[in-house]
Formats: structure tokens, sequence, C-alpha cells
């Protein structure tokens, strides 16, 4: 099959298009004929990307870990899905991901696709919407009433973030570069703060919740604006919060298949809607990294 891998560490420079082996199977895997797959620019940094779970190298690996597409094959003793189901959802950080013709990927790490999702739509929603739900409501505990600012609101979690907070019933205030305010708002956030000219000072008083998915600098200054018995929660690094104070929590995103299934059915009824900036081939998929890493904002998906 033709896929994307990296030989070596050095950035998205080293990634090529090749021929590469058919994936295995496992016992629980299905494999995937993929029709679409998304990517975060760092993953390339991340230690998964360069050895397995007992720390061997991997290399060369496959890149992009949001995957859509179509049952091929079923392992024995796998359950939930037969060949020609659509199917979308996280491939494992150490394994192979789904920037190739197939992907074998864990039964339980995906969901079925609603007829009325498009492929390129689905891939822009594992992997931000996991994150954007859980960093809400599994270690944020937002409820309706409350004021959550999400920091990045422009980009492929922040925007799911947004709307998934409105629609719990919060008041949402966006946060992020000043290209980002139009496409905030139209995602239903109240109000937009652009950090190229506001500080958070100027913002807003202190909130119940702070998602953030940018970290540095804002992460340090994010610890003041939380309410007493509120919450900072970062994708980025742990949070300067004091106990005290309240809840500080740095968490890596879970395949989970409820979560997945909820998501695919508000993406479904057009409830909820991953934002596309940019759809590249496969064979350009160095170009989609670099343009990612360039700032366009929403998910970038690469399709095959």
């Amino acid at each position: 099959m033709r896929a994307v891998r990296i030989h070596e560490r050095g950035g998205s420079d080293g990634l090529v298009v090749e021929d590469a082996p058919l994936p295995h199977a496992a016992t629980g895997d299905v494999v995937v004929r993929v029709r679409a797959a998304g990517f975060v620019p760092d993953e390339l940094d991340w230690p998964g990307t360069w050895v397995d779970r007992a720390g061997r190298d991997r290399t060369p690996s496959i890149p992009a870990h949001d995957v859509a597409g179509e049952v091929t094959e079923v392992r024995y003793g796998t359950t939930g899905f037969a060949v020609g189901d659509r199917v979308f959802g996280l491939t494992d950080w150490h394994r192979d991901g789904a920037a190739a013709e197939y992907v074998a990927v864990e039964a339980r790490n995906l969901a079925a696709m609603p007829p009325s999702l498009t492929f390129t739509g689905a891939a822009a929603l594992p992997l931000s919407g996991l994150t954007a739900w859980q960093g809400l409501f599994v270690h944020g505990r937002l409820e309706a009433g409350q004021t959550v600012m999400v920091h990045g609101a422009g980009g492929g979690t922040g925007v799911l973030a947004v709307q998934l907070a409105r629609q719990a019933g919060a008041h949402v205030i966006a946060t992020g570069r000043g290209r980002a305010a139009d496409l905030a708002m139209e995602m239903s956030a109240h109000t937009f703060v652009d950090l190229e000219k506001q500080g958070l000072d100027e913002a807003a008083g202190p909130v119940d919740l702070i998602f953030d998915t940018i970290g540095g600098e804002l992460l340090a200054q994010s610890a003041g604006r939380v309410k007493v018995g509120g919450a900072l929660v970062s994708i980025t690094a742990p949070p300067p919060l004091r106990p005290e104070n309240g809840r500080a929590v740095f968490f890596i995103v879970e395949p989970d298949r409820d979560q997945l299934t909820e998501l695919a059915e508000r993406a479904g009824s057009g409830e909820l809607r991953a934002h596309v900036g940019a759809v590249y081939p496969l064979a350009e998929t160095r170009a989609a990294f670099q343009a990612k890493n360039n700032g366009i904002p929403g998910k970038v998906v690469i399709e095959l």
C-alpha cells in the first residue's frame, strides 16, 4: 500500500510517501480502508511516534491518528463491526496512524459513522472532539449556568469545545488570535477575546472553568482568572493553580466509544460541526503538516 512514513526525528521535513506493508490485524482489531485522516502538528514529537509500549524502536512510523473509512477485515474474535461498515475513531499512539491506504485499529477505539457525515468531517472529529468533551465534562465538570473560558477557540479542539460548552448551557468566552474571532462567534461563543490586543485581566472577571489548548505564558496567567473552587484544565502542561484555589488538571485524551458515539450523533444531526481548515491529498501530507504549523484555523485533514 501507499503510506506516509517518517524514518528519523527532525520534524515534518522527514515525511515521505512510499510503499509500506499492509497492516496486520491483531486480536481485537479491524482493518480500515482509510478515506480521510486527521493529525495534530506536534505528534511527530510524541514518544509513541518512535517507540512501542515496551520502549522498542518502531520506525519507520506512519502519522495521523484520526481515521475515517470502511472496515475491510474483522479479526477473529473481534466484535461490534462487519466488513463494509463506515467507522471513525482513533488509532493507538504507539501504533501506526492513518496516513496510509489501510490501517489496523482496535475496534474498541472506533464508532459507527452516521450516514449524513462525510469522511472528511468524521476525520476532523475524534481527537479534537474527545479532547473537548473530556476537558469540559470529565475533568472540568462543567455545568449549566457556569462560565467557561476556552483558550485557542480557533483550533480544531477549541472550535468543538465552544459548541459543546454552549450546548451544555454555559456562558462561553472564547480566546485566540484575532483572525479566529469570526469563527469562534459563528460557533456560538458569547464573547471573543483577541489575545493579540487584550490581556486576560481586561477580558472578564474570574470564571468557573478555563480550558486551555495553548499553554505557555497564557496558561501561567490563567491561574489568577479562576474562581475559588473552579478548575483550570490544560492539554499542554500541568497548570500552576494552588489546590486551595481550585482544581488544576493536565490530561491526555483517551479513546472512548460511548463519547465518540455521542459526538457522531450530534455531528450527524448538524448540532455539532468540526471546522476543517484545509484538505490535502495523501501525497501532500508534508505540506499539510507545514500548513497547520503555520496557523491554519481548525483541523487540517488528509483525504485518500
